[in-house]
């Protein structure tokens, strides 16, 4: 994780996302940002109009960052295992603070599938600490894709349900803790 109170100044022109809406705006070169965290393949920045962006992987380089490799040491073996899924899953985090989806309690359900052909299917339903929340498209698709290149899996269906609704009680003790809400 990052957070730097310095302003960086964008090498090029990138496209972010804002937190917690969701809608996609365009940054421009010369444009400043500061890094407020760097985890799970993307980067949070503030603007200085205080409007917190998510900025895809893809992108870093423009705030001249060049990311870690996130994906979870336990695939190494290329067998497939449940597991792994859940392990992927531990790299996407939440966008405004440094917790994963899994500690946040926003996944309900992570069942593998064989399908009539053979293939293994994932299917992950997960929700929102709101219904408002505009990045649960973003966090959905984050999801995908980082089950998706999990050995072993052939699909990943990920929905976004709203029953049971998310309360704080679906965080594990552990990000309570680093929310401070013990």
């Amino acid at each position: 994780m990052t957070n730097t109170s310095t302003w960086i100044t964008l090498t090029r022109d990138c496209d972010a996302t804002m937190i917690p809406y969701g809608d996609r705006v365009a940054l421009t070169e010369g444009g400043e940002v500061q890094v407020v965290q760097q985890l799970g393949g993307s980067i949070t920045v503030r603007t200085p109009m205080g409007a917190l962006l998510r900025i895809d992987g893809v992108d870093a380089d423009a705030v001249g960052i060049e990311l870690a490799d996130d994906a979870p040491a336990s695939q190494s073996d290329g067998e497939f295992a449940i597991g792994h899924v859940v392990d992927a899953l531990q790299t996407v985090f939440d966008p405004e603070i440094p917790i994963s989806i899994v500690e946040l309690g926003l996944v309900y359900r992570c069942d593998e599938v064989t399908r009539p052909d053979g293939s293994r299917l994932i299917e992950i339903d997960m929700s929102m600490t709101a219904p408002g929340c505009g990045m649960g498209d973003v966090l959905r698709a984050d999801a995908a894709r980082v089950v998706g290149a999990v050995p072993g899996v052939d699909g990943v269906d990920v929905s976004l349900v709203w029953d049971p609704p998310w309360t704080m009680h679906r965080m594990s003790e552990a990000a309570r803790l680093e929310l401070g809400m013990l």
